[in-house]
């Protein structure tokens, strides 16, 4: 041993050695990480500025008249000035109300029909001819007749969003217990898993990834219908606040509308996409450039 220096510390150093390139590459592999996800957002990011100075240049430089076209800028100044009136959450809290029922309800419809159909093809064939007419009959179509047996009130607006969002929910629900594989369920079968069993721990799970393709679609198209319901017999509403702003020529606060719906549209897409993230964390997409 070297002299001086006792056994044990000198073993001590020696693994404080060994350590040292390990916790090194760890610090490498995160810094690695954290660089990525900055480029990813500056990439994300670069469109949007691009498109932001664009949309500023346009009406400031007189391309286009600010009659028409309201700067960023204006739009930003009239959405502060709605909330500091208080008239902003009046308008934000109809919308999401309005849009989370009938997406809320679209989605719970359209899962436990799409199950029930998708497992059960007896049901399918029976059910199926119908939704199918119904399905091609677009939603702003049936308005009126929501208004006549709903009346003008909440309740025609809700079921013009939940007409709309309910089938995108119910087609992807179907399509993805279809495709379960098959060998799962004989493989479940085989050990003597009864069918609950199978269907809350195979099937379910296996469809969820293409359940929630069908959510997140239908959030896009709640949002659609939200704008049309809000346009007809409404005095709230994000929707209402922009046809209202057009007819009385309040340019900036029309386009405020517009870009608040745009942000409410964003925010679910977001939201939806994390509780997408959390079920499903066992899933990982391909990416090329990995």
């Amino acid at each position: 041993m070297s002299a001086g220096y006792p056994a044990g510390r000198v073993e001590r150093f020696g693994q404080a050695n060994a350590k040292a390139p390990e916790a090194g590459s760890r610090a490498a592999a995160k810094l690695t990480r954290t660089l990525r996800k900055a480029a990813r957002l500056a990439e994300r990011g670069l469109g949007l500025a691009i498109f932001l100075a664009l949309w500023e240049a346009l009406p400031r430089l007189g391309i286009v008249s600010d009659a028409y076209l309201s700067p960023p800028s204006a739009v930003i100044e009239s959405i502060f000035q709605l909330a500091a009136k208080g008239e902003l959450w009046k308008h934000v809290a109809a919308s999401l109300q309005r849009s989370l029922g009938g997406l809320s309800l679209a989605v719970a419809a359209g899962v436990v029909l799409g199950l029930l159909m998708g497992g059960f093809r007896r049901l399918e064939n029976i059910v199926d001819p119908v939704l199918q007419l119904f399905r091609q009959t677009s939603a702003f179509a049936l308005f009126p007749v929501f208004i006549l047996f709903l009346g003008i009130g909440e309740l025609s607006k809700v079921a013009i969003i939940f007409w709309a969002s309910f089938w995108p929910v119910l087609l992807s629900t179907i399509g993805g217990v279809k495709q379960v594989d098959r060998l799962l369920v004989n493989s479940a079968l085989s050990m003597g898993a009864s069918r609950g069993y199978i269907f809350s721990k195979v099937v379910l799970p296996a469809a969820l990834p293409s359940i929630f393709t069908g959510v997140r679609l239908a959030g896009a198209y709640c949002i659609t219908a939200l704008v049309a319901a809000e346009m007809i017999g409404a005095h709230s509403g994000l929707g209402f606040l922009t046809l209202n702003s057009q007819e009385t020529f309040q340019i900036p606060s029309m386009y405020a509308g517009i870009l608040l719906l745009a942000v409410l549209g964003l925010l679910l897409n977001y939201l939806l996409a994390l509780v997408e993230k959390r079920l499903l964390r066992w899933r990982k997409g391909l990416s090329l450039d990995d």
